[in-house]
Formats: structure tokens, sequence, C-alpha cells
């Protein structure tokens, strides 16, 4: 062979690896990267490889020089933040709703009647009317509804209403004739409630569990309705800049659907899967170990738990009676030692716990719960074990989350949303340990923030304006609704990125941008530096991205 042929095929193949390299990694540069480290929390660029891995981040004239052939995106004057993960949400129930009457935000219930009319108008006759979302304490009266309220305009077809916060339903007469017993009387279910009149007679509401006894005779879905459910769900999430979820309360049928997406590339988030209670899928975490789907985007490493209900519906167990409500203390949705049993069998298991506490006995009987469970691990191992929601907790057992390595798994959005009536639910003296953020992160309690979706609405960004606000959209209230409790802009980015992902073992990988993590990333309209956190909800994305491809919008 000639020389000059020899030195024709090596430049051939020099130009060939060249491109191979150049094909490999993807150099972004923007006017501000919030990167999320506090070794280098501001940069210009970053790179990441085929992998979707980051491999440099600083820099951008550095970057370019160190790898010249690299795809280049200019963001140009836009922001890039780490990707934003809810670590409490409900992707399923998301997807469905956005199937059913939307009824989030009726001011009364003649709005109510007139969306499910609208909605009904596409139902064949006589199918189950279906919707999620209403809430009493909008409407003049503040009252619960009554099946009566239904039964004028819906005779012919049976109407099942999920209250927004998913522990209370609202049916018509129809609906409570699908019963698996007769509702009248005066005995109540196991960890749940009928609203019953003077006569014995069912109201047409039913608390927490109660709904059971109805909602057994709604048709189950079928599994192309479910895919459809999850398609939208996921759809919505991407496009308010989620690029993972800690979904609270996955079935083994669910997490097959879900593994399905994952099997064909149609899972565009992280969903960080929770079984749901002491059933088929903890079961199947304690046969075969801890699951992680090969792709990344899929994991069930968790349990979630229920000790008590909610706030709105007043199934919230407190410590002293509601203060609106004299004689009630809320209601206990799983039997203690049961409780302590599932504890202790996930610990046996290598599974962690989340357990669902709203009220100040709630949050009570599982740190209580989890000392015994965890005995001396309680504040040395790294259990990681959480507390869902942590809405009411006595001033005296907030130092025990920090004392137990217990993280409060916090949605901002509740505050927000509960503030306009939860002083006449709780009192003034119990609010000084409600929505209490800035007291729970001053006694060193690791936080992550979420939405509870589809109880709150999906997207983030309300959850860093009310995190540093502490208020509604309106401005209200001025000030802000107890705001000492408030956190600054960077500490909620925080709480929904690298404190959320360490809430689900990921912050090796995902929470930051920095070398060796995934390029999880979201790119905002405008700078946060000099934000009012009045202005947070100015905040718009413009594009989510995970493993340093495109999610949202759609290519």
């Amino acid at each position: 062979m000639s020389a000059t042929r020899s030195h024709a095929l090596v430049a051939i193949a020099l130009a060939a690896c060249l491109s191979v390299f150049a094909q490999e990694h993807t150099l972004l540069g923007a006017a501000r990267i919030h990167t999320g480290s506090e070794t280098v929390p501001i940069a210009e660029a970053m790179v990441w490889d085929a992998d979707g891995r980051i491999v440099a981040v600083g820099v951008e004239s550095e970057l370019v020089r160190q790898f010249p052939r690299a795809r280049r995106m200019d963001m140009g004057g836009q922001t890039v933040v780490p990707g934003l993960i809810d670590a409490h949400g409900h992707l399923m129930n998301l997807g469905h709703a956005l199937l059913r009457a939307n009824l989030v935000g009726a001011a009364s219930k003649a709005d109510i009647i007139e969306r499910l009319q609208a909605h009904a108008a596409d139902l064949p006759a006589g199918e189950w009317l279906l919707g999620r979302g209403w809430d009493q304490t909008l409407w003049p009266e503040a009252e619960f509804p009554t099946a009566a309220d239904l039964d004028v305009h819906f005779p012919d077809r049976p109407v099942w209403l999920e209250r927004v916060d998913g522990h209370a339903t609202w049916g018509n007469s129809l609906a409570l004739k699908s019963a698996s017993r007769d509702l009248s009387g005066d005995w109540q279910p196991d960890g749940g409630r009928i609203l019953r009149d003077a006569d014995g007679k069912p109201t047409g509401v039913f608390i927490d569990a109660a709904e059971t006894l109805v909602s057994g005779a709604i048709p189950a879905p079928s599994m192309d309705l479910d895919a459809l459910a999850l398609e939208r769900a996921l759809a919505e999430a991407v496009k308010f800049g989620l690029t993972g979820v800690h979904d609270a309360g996955v079935s083994l049928r669910q997490l097959a659907l879900y593994r399905r997406f994952a099997d064909s590339g149609r899972l565009p988030i992280r969903v960080y899967a929770m079984a749901n209670g002491d059933a088929e899928a903890l079961d199947a975490l304690c046969a075969m170990g801890l699951y992680r789907h090969p792709g990344g985007r899929l994991q069930m490493r968790t349990v979630k738990l229920y000790i008590d209900g909610a706030l709105g519906s007043r199934g919230a167990a407190l410590i002293e009676d509601y203060s609106d409500e004299p004689g009630n203390r809320g209601l206990l949705l799983t039997e203690p030692s049961a409780f302590e049993r599932t504890l202790q069998k996930a610990r046996d298991c290598g599974v962690q716990v989340a357990a669902h506490a709203i009220g100040d006995r709630g949050n009570r009987m599982v740190l209580d719960g989890f000392q015994r469970a965890l005995g001396t691990d309680a504040g040395t191992a790294d259990h990681r074990w959480r507390i869902e929601h942590a809405q009411v907790v006595n001033l005296a057992d907030i130092p025990r989350f920090a004392q137990m390595g217990v993280i409060a798994s916090m949605q901002p959005t509740h505050a927000t949303s509960d503030m306009r009536w939860a002083q006449a639910r709780l009192g003034k003296d119990r609010l000084a340990g409600a929505y209490a953020w800035r007291r729970m992160k001053d006694a060193g309690v690791a936080l992550a923030l979420g939405s509870d979706f589809p109880v709150e609405a999906v997207d983030p960004v309300l959850g860093l304006h009310a995190a540093a606000t502490r208020q509604d959209a309106r401005g209200w209230p001025e000030g802000g609704w107890l705001a000492s409790q408030k956190l600054e802009v960077a500490e909620a980015l925080r709480g929904f990125s690298l404190d959320a992902a360490r809430a689900g073992f990921a912050e090796q990988e995902i929470g930051s941008l920095e070398v060796g993590k995934r390029a999880d990333f979201v790119i905002l309209s405008q700078a946060l530096e000099g934000l009012a956190p009045p202005a947070v909800l100015n905040l718009r994305v413009q594009s989510t991205w995970v493993d340093g491809a495109q999610m949202y919008p759609a290519r």
C-alpha cells in the first residue's frame, strides 16, 4: 500500500472518529444555568453525551474549545434549571380525572350541575357519570351537598363525584342504590363515615373508606382506558416541566402498565412508584426485591400507607376536637396494630415507607410507629422513611422528624388552598404547626416538595409561588398567610429538585446539573435572579428535557 493511500485511510478514519465524537456530545449554552450544585451554582454551558449523562459544566468558551465538534444549542437569554420533580402526585388519578367531569374551582352547586350536564351529553344512556374536584368550601353555603341536589337533574343515571382532596365522595340516589349493603342506621364502616340525616338516612356524602360501599359497583376501567389515562397524565406532567414524579399508591396491575410504557419508550419522565399499601405490589417487592426498570425511568422501592383522612372533609386525625365540629377528632384509615405490622414487614423487606398523615394525631402516631419499627436505626440508618403531607404537626413533634431522619414530604399549594378555612377547622393555636415549612426546615428536617395532583394543579410553578409567598394567584392575603413560614425561592426550587431526588434515593443521578448526572433539565422563560417572589407566577416552561432529549414540546 502506498504511503499516500495509507495517509488517506488514516485521515478518513480520523474524520469518522471525530464525526462520532461530535455526534456523541451536545453543548447547550444559556444566559444562566442554575445547576443546583453548591460548588458551581451558576454556569453558562453544559455538555452531555449520547447516553444523556452530563460530562462538563462551566464557562461556555472553555467548553467550546474542549468539545469543538459537539452539536451546539444556544438558548439565548433563557434560564435553565434542574428537572423539576414532584415528590407526591397520582398519575393514574390525574389521567382519569382528565377523562371525567372537571369540577375543580366550581363556585356553586349550580356550577357543578352545569359542568356535569355538559359532560353527560357525550355519555351513553345509563352509564355512570363520574367527576372529580368539588369543594364545598368554595360555595356560598360552605356545606356538604346531598343526593337530592343531584337527583332532580340526573334521575336516570348513577352519579359519583370525588371531592377535590380525594377523601370524600358525593353520589345521587341511583348510585346509592347500588351499595353493597343498607346504608341506613347508626353504624359506620371502619376507616370511614357515612353522613346521615336526623332519620338515619344517608345524605349522599361518604368520607374516606365509606365510599367503597358504593364505588365497588362502578365497572372497573379497561386496560385500554387506563393506558389512555396514563398517556394523558404523562403529557400533562411533562408540559409543566416535570421530569420526575413520585407516584403515591401504584397497584401491581398499574405497575405492569407502566412497565409496558417504559419498554416501548413511552415514558417521558422518571416515575418513582410507591406500592399501594399492604397488597400485591408490596408482596412482590418482598418476594423479588426492589424493582428498577433497565431504562432508568421507572422504579418501585417504596410502599405508601395511610393513617388518617383529610382536613377539608374533617377526616384528618386530631389530638383534640375539630374547632368547627365538637366531638369529631377525625378518622384513622388503618387500624394502628395493622399499620405497625406493615411497617415491620416493609422494614424486613428493605422497603422505604411513605405514610400519609395530615392531622397532629395522625403525624404523632406515624412518628411513634416509625420509632418502634426502626428502633435504634431511626436516627442513624439511611432509611429515608417519609411522612406524606405532615400538614398539621404538634410543635413538640417537629424536632422528632430530624432526630429520626424522617423526610417531610409537603405540598405548598395545600396551604394556599386551605388557608381560607384552616383556622375554622383547627383554631388559632394549632396553626403554629400547620403547613410549617420554615419551622420544619429550621429544625433540620429534610423537606421534599410536591403538589398531590390532581388534588392540586400539576404546575410546579404554582408550588414555587405558594412556598415563597403563601399567597394565592391574586396576591391574597397581603404579606402572605402565616408569613413566617415562607421559603426562599431557591429553597423551594431545591425542594422540587435535589431534595425531592434525595427522597427517592436518586440524588447521585438527578436533582442537579453536575458532571456524572443525567441531563434532566427545564428551560424557563426568564431569570430567577432578582425575581420578586410574587413574580414567580410569571415563569413559563419553554421546554422539558430528560436524558438530554427534548420531551416537551414534542419534536
